[in-house]
């Protein structure tokens, strides 16, 4: 029986894991869950409850697999994959990660200026580039516990905020926010938000910052803190799509600002702000921050000269800000930019998925009983499913703007069939892991 947990410990593990929160919870979440809320008032809040629970068994996996091997993800990768193979399946690995961290960057740095113009004259440029420096100087310091307290402390303010804009409208009741959340069903229109909200909130890299991260911790406490802190990340989704039902005609992050203060009065702009201004800091922190855990877990190969002061660290959290920073100091419009970053994630999630259940479950690496258990797998593949699912579709809508002419809108028959194939594929691998 696995020891139990006192208050203290507990607590500290939340606060720990808030990192996760912090990741998931950026304007793509803002921008996608207040959009449905928007559009369907409550009718898709049962799409971030699933988000939420996949996160939960996904993220877990992952912590668990490092606290059990004392291996991160990255290098049960190389073990299950040696040589040359090997080598360029993590580097491949490791620059799609790299590639979605830089996508997502761009959006973050702009979702939190958006927060501030709501609030200020300044030029944009200026704001920007203090975004910046503000998350360089949170990463240079090169403390992981120091990182996560900050970022605990950004979540619970930018909880606080959208918590209070959702608690202040009168339109639903608790109660009815309640049981929309048992109550699935994609509305006429809706089916491209529900792939939103489900790969806003899934974030691949975030499956390596859990297993890069966890090293120190109980799997009693490590499960505690994720469960708790992403928990906590899930009821401040939904607070901002509840927010997002105050929104009247095409959505913006001004309609939101405009729509609340109108609704809820002039102090609720605020709220706005200071929370769209969080959801973007914290991302523009953890995305960077992500990306240099990946590259740690997935290219060293023994010995030092990755620790989080080194240069090869952060040469790469560098890049991914400075990447972030140019884009947002060319104008580029903040909606635009944070859907690019969702479908990159949504075409490298499933990619990421598989290699975890494959590890999870490879008795070569873990004992027996730290494996999945079949319910465990059970849950695992049909979150794949979707996931796999959401990636196809992804592609198909990719390859059908760029060659319309050849490739037609996906076909949603053929996507199941093709998602239903490949876990069944995996599936076998899985029994054949676990004999």
């Amino acid at each position: 029986m696995p020891k139990a947990i006192s208050i203290r410990q507990g607590l500290s593990s939340v606060l720990f894991w808030s990192i996760i929160s912090a990741a998931f919870i950026g304007p793509g979440t803002v921008t996608t869950a207040a959009k449905a809320g928007a559009s369907f008032q409550l009718q898709l809040i049962w799409a971030l409850a699933f988000s939420i629970f996949a996160t939960i068994i996904l993220q877990e996996a992952a912590a668990r697999i490092t606290l059990a091997s004392g291996k991160n993800l990255g290098a049960i990768v190389g073990a299950q994959y040696p040589g040359v193979t090997g080598r360029r399946l993590r580097w491949g690995l490791f620059l799609a990660v790299a590639f979605g961290c830089a996508a997502y960057q761009a959006g973050n740095l702009l979702g939190a200026l958006s927060g501030l113009m709501l609030v200020s004259t300044a030029p944009r440029q200026l704001l920007v580039l203090g975004i910046g420096l503000i998350g360089t100087l949170i990463l240079w310091q090169g403390s992981t516990q120091n990182i996560t307290r900050l970022l605990a402390v950004v979540v619970a303010v930018m909880g606080i905020a959208f918590i209070s804009t959702a608690v202040l409208q009168k339109d639903h009741s608790l109660i009815e926010v309640a049981l929309s959340t048992f109550r699935a069903g994609i509305p006429e229109g809706g089916s491209l938000l529900v792939i939103g909200l489900i790969g806003t909130t899934i974030v691949p890299y975030n499956l390596f910052l859990a297993s890069g991260i966890s090293q120190g911790q109980s799997i009693a406490e490590m499960r505690w803190g994720i469960s708790l802190a992403v928990f906590i990340g899930g009821v401040i989704s939904i607070a901002i799509l509840i927010a997002g039902t105050q929104v009247e005609g095409p959505f913006s992050f001004a309609a939101l600002s405009d729509a609340v203060e109108n609704k809820l009065g002039a102090q609720t702009r605020f709220l706005v702000a200071f929370g769209l201004l969080s959801a973007g800091l914290s991302s523009a922190v953890t995305a960077p921050f992500a990306a240099a855990i990946t590259a740690r877990s997935l290219l060293k190969e023994g010995g030092t000269g990755w620790e989080q002061k080194s240069r090869g660290f952060r040469l790469v959290w560098a890049s991914v800000m400075g990447i972030g920073l140019a884009f947002s100091l060319l104008d580029v419009k903040p909606i635009p930019a944070i859907i690019l970053a969702q479908a990159i994630n949504g075409v490298l999630l499933p990619l990421v998925v598989a290699f975890l259940i494959l590890a999870i479950n490879d008795r070569r690496l873990l004992a027996p009983q730290y494996t999945n258990a079949a319910w465990q797998n059970l849950l695992a593949l049909g979150i794949f499913a979707i996931t796999c699912f959401l990636g196809i579709n992804n592609l198909w809508k990719a390859a059908s703007a760029t060659l319309p002419n050849w490739i037609g809108e996906p076909n949603l028959v053929v996507n199941l069939a093709l998602s239903l194939a490949i876990t069944i594929g995996i599936a076998r691998k899985v029994y054949l892991l676990r004999k």
